[in-house]
């Protein structure tokens, strides 16, 4: 969940996943097993002004690549259409939506951006990445879609098994190894 304190290792971190200067961030909202930033938890008005409504924003270059794969292979087409045929999933979607916008607007109600959440919610599926992180940092039950796209990406990438270049080799952590 999240953390209030971001270091200065998270934002270097940070900057070395996305290869630019991190903006806006309020806490690292979900870690990989190792303790390295997976999701970052970005304000809704960036230092500059710029209106964001991406709260979770994830990072974690192994989950993005899988999560892009996903999105690549027409992922997104089959989880809106699946919102038109289960009412119950729809549901559950609508409230996701609306506990983002809660937490949210716990931080500020930005006008350009109220009662707009990201990735499509509440009524289709527009970007993956957005779910996945909202799936991370809010824990499994909260947003059914993203809850899914993680399960669908297992095979390829876990917050539970380290894949994070920390040096010359990758990480080899996992939950059990840290226990």
């Amino acid at each position: 969940m999240k953390t209030p304190d971001v270091t200065d290792a998270d934002i270097s971190a940070l900057r070395q996943q996305l290869g630019r200067e991190p903006r806006g961030v309020v806490a690292i909202a979900a870690r990989c097993v190792c303790g390295r930033p997976t999701v970052v938890h970005t304000a809704p008005r960036l230092p500059d002004g710029t209106p964001f409504p991406t709260q979770y924003y994830l990072t974690h270059p192994d989950a993005v690549s899988a999560v892009s794969t996903l999105e690549a292979n027409g992922v997104m087409k089959d989880m809106t259409a699946a919102l038109g045929e289960d009412e119950d999933l729809a549901a559950q979607y609508r409230a996701a939506h609306e506990r983002y916008l809660e937490e949210r607007y716990a931080m500020d109600d930005v006008p350009e951006i109220h009662g707009i959440s990201a990735g499509g919610m509440p009524d289709r599926v527009k970007c993956l990445h957005v779910l996945v992180g909202h799936s991370l940092a809010a824990g499994p039950g909260v947003n059914p879609l993203g809850d899914q796209a993680l399960a669908l990406i297992a095979h390829q990438w876990t917050p539970e098994r380290c894949t994070c270049d920390l040096g010359d080799a990758p990480a080899t952590n996992t939950v059990e190894d840290n226990a």
